[in-house]
């Protein structure tokens, strides 16, 4: 008698620069610890010689049970998923969609990501005066995470000012005791803060370069970088130089993941032998 087959699910990942990305180990791996088969595709639009609608669509129609969605298509995915949850329609941006026969449902763990990554290495501390660099899909959810933080005040810094005033009035919106601010000038935004935060791509690898000078840091307790491939960012060797409480943007990543995962399958997993699987192999 044979054994029964392992249940398929197959999963992928849309975004640009994402042949480093680690998601595929962290699904593959969870799929070992479950007993499930399942497949993890990078999808990127430029090499396949397609538009992102096109990715998506492909993927929609090829028998995937969902995909992640990263960096630059957060917010564009939007406009293809139903997103039942008032909080993710607020934020604006979607990682996580399940292709169900009703429809493609988009959902956001990135914001509850950051939030695990926070209390991970900070507890009950408080997230204080925030200057957050970056307002675009993650910038958003890192902000939103902030607010359930209940973070003094949240300075949303972005070099288009329009893009800060929409996530503040979208913050502001929320009515809660939080102060918000725009600002285009990082250095300007990290006078005074406690925490600082890069939601920007730069330190990805093929991209490089930081968000603010290492002199701006000094006077904040705590950094945190939405990017995690590297993990050893110049942003958090610079925070860690100036003496700085460091969250890694993996932390988020693992998180996100996490609660992804959950999303696909709704199948329990044991998050400690899946870190341990993900960091002990090779990638």
């Amino acid at each position: 008698m044979t054994a029964p087959q392992a249940r398929r699910v197959k999963l992928g990942l849309i975004g640009d620069n994402i042949t480093r990305s680690k998601s595929p180990r962290l699904h593959r791996t969870a799929g070992e610890l479950t007993g499930l088969d399942v497949t993890y595709d990078r999808l990127i639009p430029k090499d396949m010689g397609l538009t992102f609608n096109e990715v998506f669509d492909q993927a929609l129609n090829s028998g995937y049970r969902g995909i992640n969605v990263t960096y630059p298509y957060k917010e564009l995915v939007t406009a293809k998923v139903t997103v039942a949850d008032p909080l993710v329609r607020a934020i604006g941006a979607v990682n996580t969609v399940v292709f169900d026969p009703e429809g493609p449902k988009g959902f956001n763990t990135d914001y509850t990501g950051f939030m695990h990554a926070y209390r991970a290495e900070r507890g009950d501390k408080p997230a204080g005066i925030v200057c957050l660099i970056g307002t675009g899909g993650v910038g958003k959810a890192v902000a939103f995470g902030l607010i359930g933080l209940k973070a003094q005040v949240i300075r949303c810094v972005d070099l288009d000012a329009d893009k800060a005033e929409t996530l503040a009035n979208a913050l502001r919106a929320l009515g809660t005791d939080t102060q918000i601010e725009t600002f285009t000038d990082p250095q300007q935004a990290a006078k005074g803060a406690d925490g600082i935060i890069n939601c920007t791509p730069l330190g990805m690898v093929g991209i490089g370069g930081t968000p603010l000078p290492a002199s701006a840091m000094t006077s904040a307790a705590w950094a945190f970088d939405a990017v995690y491939t590297p993990v050893e960012t110049q942003f958090l060797q610079d925070a860690t130089a100036a003496g700085l409480n460091v969250i890694s943007g993996y932390e988020l990543f693992f998180g996100q993941g996490v609660d992804a995962w959950a999303i696909f399958t709704d199948v329990p997993l044991d998050t400690t032998a899946l870190r341990h699987g993900i960091e002990g192999d090779a990638l």
